[in-house]
């Protein structure tokens, strides 16, 4: 029995202002539903932040419903969980309506308490949908004011459900939770404050799987904790990250898993240069990539960005290397005055087509000694 398994859509995300609603659009369309076809998985896991924002634009929400029509179209079941991103009550309209269709929603913890079973031939999968919650989303629901904390709270619910487990089945969680030990990116929102919001990753030994949702890279959670990351690219420092979703297959007695990596409309990267060398790159061979460009000249460079942006057209933003560089003691006394001459004379010569001449040097520093003394 095969399973896909997916996490952190993440519809109408914005990348420093533009939106990757294409892009996302691409991964859907081109690269996941194709998959789905190929390979017929009996369900399809989502491990929660379908939507970017509590209030999804109408043209993520549409995606989304195409989506589903897509894979309702195919025969493949669909389990969903709320993340910490989603509007879960908004995600709830017509859930009871779709898992007459195969489409399971879980946007409440009580939606935890009733498994999706699946079969197929001999093979029997209980697949447990834990959303994203709270500690006082859990202390209400368990009815103990006394709880503190992630950890306590999720052991309680996880101890729920194992009276529910069918020893005849596989046992699959489905979780949006931060497992300890895991690695962040800048793009994910924050869950706890110090520790006290991650979980041990040792409280999924119970299950088969676990499949998590939350974290943008790859990568497992203790020995059944795994995961599957979001598909694209949401901040610069994921570059290095391989995206994409894992395929599972049950046999019956174990979960074997495969990482696929997918390939995006456009990738996120950072690439250092020289200005000079950066815009002859991009004149000779037009970069569509999103891209942050970091000068690495040992001068200023005017107008950077507005000289680049039409060889690289995705440009997020130009950063030089010059103006973060500091200088303290003997050697800034020696300096003194000359990055702020070195900035006049470059803006004359790039924007200005002008040498300094040395009147204008003396000039220069003297409305600027003046203005020190102000």
């Amino acid at each position: 029995m095969k399973l896909f398994h997916t996490s952190d859509w993440h519809l109408g995300r914005m990348l420093y202002g533009r939106s990757l609603l294409q892009d996302q659009q691409w991964f859907l369309e081109q690269v996941f539903l194709p998959a789905v076809e190929r390979e017929r998985p009996a369900c399809v896991l989502i491990a929660g932040d379908i939507y970017d924002r509590q209030i999804a634009p109408t043209e993520a929400i549409r995606l989304f419903d195409a989506t589903l029509s897509r894979l309702m179209s195919l025969g493949t079941k669909v389990c969903v969980i709320s993340g910490n991103h989603d509007g879960a009550g908004r995600m709830a309209l017509l859930k009871q309506a779709l898992s007459r269709s195969g489409v399971y929603f879980a946007t409440e913890l009580s939606d935890a308490l009733t498994p999706v079973l699946l079969e197929e031939g001999e093979e029997r999968l209980q697949l447990f949908l834990l959303p994203y919650f709270d500690t006082a989303q859990a202390r209400e629901f368990l009815g103990d004011g006394s709880l503190r904390g992630e950890t306590p709270c999720m052991e309680r619910l996880l101890e729920q459900l194992l009276p529910l487990f069918d020893p005849e089945a596989g046992h699959v969680l489905l979780s949006h939770c931060f497992a300890a030990g895991a690695q962040t990116s800048d793009s994910e929102s924050t869950l706890f404050v110090g520790g006290s919001g991650q979980v041990p990753p040792s409280l999924f030994d119970p299950f088969d799987y676990a499949a998590l949702g939350h974290l943008h890279g790859p990568q497992p959670a203790g020995k059944k904790g795994r995961y599957s990351g979001s598909p694209l690219k949401y901040s610069v420092d994921e570059e290095r990250q391989r995206k994409g979703y894992i395929q599972l297959e049950w046999d019956g007695a174990k979960m074997s898993q495969e990482f696929v990596p997918c390939s995006p409309l456009r990738d996120v990267r950072r690439v250092k240069g020289l200005f000079e060398d950066l815009l002859r790159a991009g004149e000779e061979h037009p970069c569509q990539d999103y891209v942050e460009l970091v000068l690495e000249d040992s001068a200023p460079v005017m107008l950077a960005a507005e000289r680049l942006r039409p060889f690289y057209p995705n440009l997020l933003s130009v950063s030089n290397l010059w103006m973060a560089a500091t200088v303290t003691g003997e050697r800034a006394a020696k300096l003194k005055g000359q990055n702020e001459r070195t900035v006049l004379t470059s803006f004359l010569k790039e924007v200005c087509g002008t040498e300094a001449e040395p009147q204008d040097l003396a000039l220069f520093q003297e409305v600027l000694e003046e203005l020190r003394a102000e």
